[in-house]
């Protein structure tokens, strides 16, 4: 079920008769400027941003986090376009059966997988965390405030072009979506849901979660399973899901997005528990205190070595004041 681009947007049980009417491109330039991608690019530095005001916090230096950015963004594009494209493949072929390659490029018109970004994320943030000697887990957990910061921002996207709505449904905040010139539908505002989602799991991660981190990788952790939890809940009321085959659960097709949701909801429950409940991990593991710990190690070494250095520099004067002395006596 897809909502023309073109037509209003509104929500009848809280607002009555105000309609939302936004037009996708923001500026007729060329293919055109689409509000898509100017707020997924808002987001991405809203997300770059915060991952540098709490970069401290984790050990990880600006220069860093600025430079794991300018490679982790475009892979993340590639991932997320990738991976809706393989997933959704029938949307991109003609009638002929043959595919639309030049529509698989098309960006502005939507069709972006948060899992694919995810995946090229992570991957880009393991190689160049092995590169520069920085534990993986530690600049993962710096990087998911950024991403989910990021998805808060991004799924405002979904609303401008009318995209990832849910079902129908008779909810005061429903969603009035038009998909002929004559025919309306009312639905789950499924976008606003996983935005509102996503910033209650920043506000828990920026003043719970990272104050109390015990082991490097639990920011990471708490991230998907709440993201994971999250969305297995969402993805069952959209209408756009791609269906795993023909199997089913309970008596229903059973989503891909909502079983990858849950597995990872369901490992991280398991990493979490094992970490804190088994292990017991404690804060003093964590990176950032460890480089603290080495780094107070080292200033006793730097003063004694500027101590030595000015012992040295006043001996000289001492024999200068013994020779005098000496002299004085012989005269």
């Amino acid at each position: 079920m897809r909502a023309l681009k073109t037509m209003p947007i509104s929500f009848p049980g809280l607002f009555g008769d105000w309609e939302f009417n936004p037009d996708p491109v923001a500026l007729d330039i060329g293919h055109g400027v689409y509000w898509y991608g100017i707020i997924l690019a808002i987001g991405m530095l809203a997300g770059l941003y915060l991952a540098l005001k709490q970069a401290k916090r984790f050990g990880i230096k600006e220069d860093d986090v600025t430079d794991v950015t300018l490679w982790a963004i475009p892979s993340c594009i590639v991932g997320a376009r990738t991976y809706y494209v393989l997933f959704y493949l029938d949307l991109y072929r003609r009638a002929d059966g043959s595919l639309d390659v030049p529509a698989m490029f098309r960006l502005w018109d939507g069709g972006l997988a948060i899992y694919g970004a995810v995946i090229a994320g992570a991957l880009v943030l393991f190689l160049f965390a092995r590169a520069k000697k920085i534990p993986v887990a530690a600049l993962m957990d710096l990087g998911v405030m950024g991403l989910i910061l990021g998805q808060i921002i991004g799924r405002w996207a979904n609303f401008i072009n009318r995209e990832a709505f849910g079902g129908l449904t008779d909810l005061p905040w429903r969603m009035r979506l038009w998909t002929s010139a004559t025919e309306a539908i009312e639905v789950h505002p499924t976008f606003f849901y996983e935005s509102m989602w996503n910033l209650v799991g920043l506000l828990l991660m920026l003043f719970v979660v990272t104050k109390a981190r015990r082991f490097d990788g639990e920011n990471t952790c708490f991230y998907l399973l709440w993201y994971g939890a999250g969305r297995f809940w969402i993805e069952g009321l959209r209408t756009d899901s791609l269906y795993l085959f023909d199997w089913t659960f309970l008596g229903e097709p059973i989503r891909v997005s909502q079983a990858l949701s849950a597995v990872i909801a369901l490992v991280a429950a398991g990493m979490l528990f094992y970490n804190i409940g088994i292990k017991k991990c404690t804060a003093d593991g964590l990176w950032v205190n460890r480089l603290a710990a080495m780094e107070a190690a080292e200033e006793p070494v730097e003063e004694a070595d500027a101590a030595s250095e000015e012992s040295a520099a006043a001996e000289p004067d001492v024999k200068n004041d013994t020779e005098e002395a000496d002299n004085g006596d012989q005269n």
